[in-house]
């Protein structure tokens, strides 16, 4: 069995995904098993989209804690044959950071994403259940 890693173009965070400047998902499949880790980042203000002069002003936290940055992983939708689009409804735990309270961060976010697709990759290949 091999693991296969898929960078895809899109935010897959259904709630703020689309008003976020940072995007990243990966698509991890191993056996059949699929797990999708999205990171989401920089939300814009959009009431002050026009008037911001700082950058606190201009985005908004993307989760609690004030964080811009957040990195989230869910198991692919079993019905999902194209996509693999996440279910919601079952989410991947995982021990890497998730959060970054930063807004001139975009390499940290990436960085983060990328320990947590090493992590969940690591464990799936291991054989451990997620």
């Amino acid at each position: 069995m091999k693991l296969t890693r898929t960078e895809r173009g899109w935010g897959a965070h259904h709630i703020l995904g689309s008003r976020c400047r940072f995007r990243r998902n990966t698509l991890l499949e191993f056996d059949d098993i699929k797990i999708v880790v999205s990171t989401v980042g920089l939300a814009e203000n959009l009431a002050r989209k026009d008037q911001a002069v700082t950058p606190e002003e201009l985005f908004d936290p993307v989760a609690g804690l004030g964080s811009y940055f957040e990195t989230m992983a869910f198991h692919a939708l079993s019905e999902d044959n194209r996509y693999h689009d996440i279910d919601v409804c079952r989410s991947v735990s995982f021990e890497s950071p998730c959060h970054i309270a930063e807004i001139d961060a975009d390499d940290k976010a990436n960085d983060m994403h990328e320990r947590v697709v090493t992590e969940l990759g690591t464990r799936l290949v291991q054989g451990m259940r997620l």
